[in-house]
Parts: structure tokens; sequence; C-alpha cells
């Protein structure tokens, strides 16, 4: 089967804790400060909210190209265990091609929710480390895209085989690593970007792989190691891209509601990307990006306000904020590809 879109990342369930107790400590050093969600010790304390449903980057990316009408499989390891048994039930309902393996524990993650609106999340991977490429058939990697988010240990070098694979095979490879890739395989991050078609990542992810420099210079910087699209999103402050010359800046809508933003990011990365799989104006495809991100953040759980592509359509029709476009004289060279951190 052709798809349009495989994703490859992690899954997990996710359960969602809220307790009035918590608060929020500022702790200040020499090298800046820092804040931290506190609670009482050796205290039992009443949960307010609970839920539980699912995520991780991997699968959140797959439902959001599946909902925008992309022919879409996912490519990682799925728990055996119960957890597991719901995760693949899950992709099933939203039509979602599973071309992975079955594994032992399933990925739980628990998102300890603050008082400002904003979380902590515990991570336990389970199986999701655990992809090994004998496992896998490469056969099976039909498609016009892949989208690559993080993954570590066997998952990681099999994750690098298969972008080589696809590379040599003409498949576009959209990248969206994470914090955690960042700091433990920074190397292999770098080696993923000379596949990479499109780059999507936050603020301090592009500051870890170029430098404290602007947002401008940093991708300036990351364009030298291969990619032809980077976008960079910095929460409240909106997004700036690059694309074909050009340089753009597009803001958020300042009245939604943050309720939770677990699941923004992997919004907005897979949205951008699943426009331009669907030949959308790159203005179009950040705006997009933006919608489905602030439709994420307004309510729990990382999948389930992804919107559809009527809703998706809708939406874009309605939306009028403006998107900053200027031509851009950037000299890229080698000196480039060596940023210091």
């Amino acid at each position: 089967m052709m798809y349009d879109v495989i994703t490859m990342g992690s899954n997990t369930v996710d359960l969602f804790v809220h307790t009035d107790r918590s608060e929020i400590i500022d702790i200040r050093s020499k090298e800046g400060s820092e804040e931290f969600i506190s609670y009482p010790v050796g205290s039992k304390m009443l949960i307010t909210k609970f839920m539980q449903d699912f995520g991780g980057n991997g699968a959140n990316t797959a439902v959001a190209f599946a909902r925008l009408g992309l022919k879409t499989a996912y490519l990682g390891e799925i728990g055996k265990d119960h957890y597991g048994s719901l995760i693949l039930k899950a992709l099933q309902k939203e039509k979602i091609g599973f071309i992975g393996t079955r594994g032992d524990a399933s990925g739980i993650s628990i998102i300890l929710d603050s008082i400002e609106d904003d979380r902590t999340i515990l991570v336990y991977k389970g199986c999701n480390n655990d992809l090994r490429l004998k496992d896998i058939s490469l056969k099976k990697l039909n498609a016009k895209w892949l989208y690559l988010t993080s993954m570590l240990g066997e998952s990681l070098i099999t994750m690098k085989a298969v972008a080589a694979h696809a590379k040599k095979n003409n498949i576009k490879i959209a990248f969206n690593p994470s914090a955690t890739l960042l700091e433990n395989e920074c190397k292999s991050a770098l080696e993923l970007l000379s596949f990479t078609d499109v780059l999507v990542l936050n603020k301090e992810e592009a500051e870890a792989l170029a430098g404290k420099n602007s947002q401008e210079e940093n991708i300036q910087k990351l364009l030298s190691h291969g990619p032809k699209v980077i976008a960079i999103t910095d929460g409240k402050n909106g997004a700036v891209a690059y694309n074909d010359g050009y340089y753009y800046k597009i803001g958020v809508n300042k009245e939604v509601k943050v309720v939770e933003t677990t699941g923004a990011g992997d919004a907005f990365a897979s949205t951008m990307t699943a426009g331009i799989i669907m030949g959308k104006p790159f203005e179009d495809c950040l705006k997009m990006a933006i919608i489905n991100a602030e439709s994420e953040i307004s309510r729990h759980g990382a999948q389930n306000l992804l919107l559809s592509r009527r809703q998706m359509m809708e939406q874009l029709s309605k939306d009028k904020r403006p998107v900053e476009k200027k031509k851009v004289e950037w000299h890229v060279n080698a000196e480039m590809a060596n940023p210091e951190r």
C-alpha cells in the first residue's frame, strides 16, 4: 500500500493528573532561574481531575495527518499488554495503518498540571526504545513522506537506517526532534538533519543545535545541515520560518484560553508538514499549523481536538491573522554547520 505519510516515534497512554495543592516555585542561581512544580512532602492529596488518553509523538502526529485526510501509517513498537491493545485500537479507529511490531510493556506518561496552565510530564518509555531494524520490513515503507520524531536506544539506530532508506528511495523527510533527543543524542540528531527536507523545532531545541542566537541566525545555521524548510516555534510569541528564500513570522490568537499544552508542538509540526504535502501556499501551511496547535491547548489530551480536514479548511478561511514575509539574501557556508553551543 502507498501511504501519503508514515510517522515514526513513540506511543503512550497519557494519564492527566490535577490537584489543587500544587505550587510553583521559582529557583534562581547565577546561571538563571527555573520554575518547579512542588507538592507537600509526606502528605496525601486529593486528585481533583483525572483523565486517561493516548499520546506519544509518533501516535499524535499520525492522528493529526489522518484527520487531515492523508493516508497514514505509524511505525513504532507497541506493547503486548492491556495498554498496548488500547493504543492499537485507537490507531485503528483513526484508520491509521500499523507497520511496526509488538513489544513488552507499553509507554506511559503521567502529566502533572500546574496552577498556571502548564505541565510537567513523567515518562516511562516501555518498549518505545526497543524497535529493531530486523523486526520491521523496509518493503512496507511505501510512502511519499516520512515524518520522524524522537526515539532513543535501539529505536534511534533503526530510525537512522529508515531515514537513509527513505532518502535513497526519494521519500521526503520531515523531522521534529525533542529536547530529550538533543540532550542525549545530539550527534545523531545532526546526522538526521542531513536527510531532512522539513525541520520543525521549538526555540530551545533550535538553540541546543545552533546556539543562543536570534531566530533568523539559527535558521541560517540549521539550513547548512541540509533542510530546505525550517520552522521554529516560540510559545506565546508564535513562530518563524524559512522557505524558498523567504523568512516568515506568524503570531498566536491571544484570545485562546490555554487549558493544557501537551501535544501542541506535535500538532504544529505535523500540520505544517501536512499543508506542504497537500500543496498549500506556505502562508496557509503556517496558519493551519498554528490553528491546530491552538485547538490542542484549549483542552486536555494530545489528540482530542486535532481538527478534521473540513474543520481545518473552515477555520483557515476565517483566519485573517497576518503572516509577515520578507525576501532574504543568506549565504550558507560550511562554517555554519559547526555552531558553538
